[in-house]
């Protein structure tokens, strides 16, 4: 893995970001988070560096991310352990039920449930990672640009609600969230 991540570190200009994911599935195995973290941040100063690991942040990274669920939740079962650190909060989600290209998956949330996603990721403080996996020729099934293309619409028309704000004045809510911008 040093050699790999060396090799991607400086064989290929600035690195914006290091996302790594599988420690959940051997979580006592010695990772070498303080020697890896280290070797990113100098390698790439500017790399912002994340786990999916599914608990407290640990030293050296920038984001805390949250699989599948808000932050706070555990509707997916892989935040049982995690709390919500002082980094700036991720939530990462599917456009169907799969990581990654499957030709077979074609339940596909809904452009509703997209945005409602996105808008409550923004009033939990959160980013919106929404995982699309690419065909083997590099291209996005059609009817996954579709439904992009519609939550960009919403994006077009509404995107102030969501861009550049926090959460708040109140807090989530069963009902809703509520984002500010400023003041």
């Amino acid at each position: 893995m040093d050699a790999q991540l060396h090799e991607l570190l400086t064989g290929y200009g600035e690195v914006a970001g290091i996302w790594f994911d599988g420690m959940w599935d051997r979580p006592s195995a010695d990772w070498r988070l303080e020697q890896t973290y280290r070797r990113i941040h100098e390698a790439q100063p500017q790399a912002l560096v994340g786990s999916n690991h599914h608990k407290k942040p640990f030293a050296g990274e920038d984001f805390q991310m949250f699989e599948k669920d808000l932050p706070g939740q555990n509707k997916a079962g892989h935040s049982a352990e995690s709390e919500i650190g002082t980094l700036p909060l991720e939530t990462c989600e599917t456009i169907n039920n799969s990581w990654g290209f499957n030709i077979q998956d074609l339940k596909l949330k809904s452009t509703r449930e997209l945005v409602r996603y996105l808008v409550r990721a923004a009033g939990y403080n959160a980013n919106f990672l929404l995982n699309v996996g690419p065909m083997p020729n590099g291209k996005i099934q059609p009817e996954l640009v579709e439904r992009l293309k519609e939550v960009g619409q919403w994006l077009a028309t509404y995107g102030e609600s969501v861009y550049g704000t926090r959460g708040g004045p109140i807090t989530p809510r069963p009902w809703g969230v509520t984002t500010r911008k400023g003041d």
